[in-house]
């Protein structure tokens, strides 16, 4: 009897590298030229790293903004928000938190009250719950790493400085990423250096990852504009039915709100998150307690006890997060797995 494959539903938590990308690393692993060079070769790694540029800002609704690479979101998030002392809200990623003074009030639905958008940051779609934000005009910064490549999203719409996005969450290599800031506005190099990225990020370019980068949202533009993330929703609905029926005493947060269309974040009371992610593995299936970056720390969610959860909530949250290709089946077997842990808890 055939094994049952393990299922990856940790989409939020880095998407699986797309063979557009892996393409397009392996043509620039060839390349030999260093950018700043003015010979060919250098000319030849160049037009690689311009290329990319050009795809990120288009698949970014970014055309006509600048475009600084990066070695990813959280190098991007201190290059904008470094020494600036903005407001943010609690739900904010830790890359954000560092740098800002979490003064801005969240609601039970997640939204965020932003007095004064020019001296405030606020991400677009929280990693943990998957709930959207309405970024209000003049934002000053804006995280959009969750949202880039699954919601219809336009930089030059969106009426904020600066965003941030990161490669390796629509299926582009880990480390690097992208900080975009309206054409013409001042910011200071973090890296000093040789001057690359127009003075902004001193060193050399990693182009391989670059070009990956690139190429990774040229399709994941292109699976937004072909519904691919519609379909998306879909399974992610048939999941959240399937436990909905399951354990009466778990929370869907956010459920019925604007939220990302693969989120699914679920909330039981008394069983600690990283239990659950410890009995799925288990079974086959890799989820996590919220996000990647804190989810090793044993304490509860900061961004469910900015909702208003109590502690004993904040730490018995599970996220799913699934992406193109996850099967209806797939997740139906996973609320299975789920409820029946959840069950025999119970019954215990």
């Amino acid at each position: 009897m055939a094994e049952t494959p393990r299922a990856y539903l940790d989409w939020n938590a880095s998407a699986p590298l797309r063979p557009e990308a892996r393409a397009a690393m392996a043509a620039a692993l060839e390349v030999t030229g260093n950018p700043s060079s003015v010979h060919a070769e250098g000319r030849a790694a160049r037009a690689l790293i311009e290329r990319a540029r050009a795809q990120v800002a288009a698949a970014l609704g970014a055309e006509g903004a600048d475009i600084v690479f990066t070695s990813g979101a959280t190098e991007a998030a201190a290059l904008a928000l470094a020494g600036r002392g903005l407001a943010c809200a609690g739900i904010e990623h830790e890359a954000v938190a560092a740098w800002c003074a979490p003064s801005l009030p969240t609601d039970r639905d997640g939204q965020v009250t932003v007095p004064e958008p020019g001296r405030a940051t606020l991400q677009i779609a929280n990693s943990e719950t998957g709930l959207l934000q309405n970024l209000p005009e003049g934002l000053a910064v804006s995280d959009l790493t969750q949202g880039f490549g699954r919601i219809p999203l336009a930089f030059n719409w969106l009426g904020c400085d600066m965003g941030f996005v990161s490669a390796h969450k629509l299926g582009g290599p880990k480390g690097v990423g992208a900080l975009v800031l309206r054409r013409g506005l001042d910011l200071a190099a973090q890296l000093k250096g040789g001057g690359q990225e127009m003075g902004r990020r001193a060193g050399t370019e990693n182009i391989p990852a670059i070009a990956g980068f690139g190429a990774a949202a040229e399709a994941a533009a292109r699976d937004l504009a072909d519904g691919v993330w519609d379909e998306v929703a879909e399974v992610r609905n048939i999941l959240e039915s399937a436990l909905d029926s399951g354990e009466s005493s778990t929370i869907i947060v956010g459920k019925g709100r604007a939220r990302l269309p693969n989120t699914t974040c679920l909330v039981t009371p008394g069983w600690k998150g990283e239990t659950q992610v410890m009995l799925m593995d288990l079974a086959g299936f890799a989820v996590s307690a919220g996000s990647a970056c804190s989810s090793g720390k044993v304490r509860p969610s900061r961004v469910l006890e900015a909702m208003g959860f109590n502690a004993t909530a904040a730490a018995s949250a599970l996220r799913v997060s699934i992406g193109p290709g996850v099967a209806r089946d797939t997740v139906l077997r996973f609320a299975e797995a789920w409820t029946a842990q959840a069950r025999r808890r119970r019954a215990a």
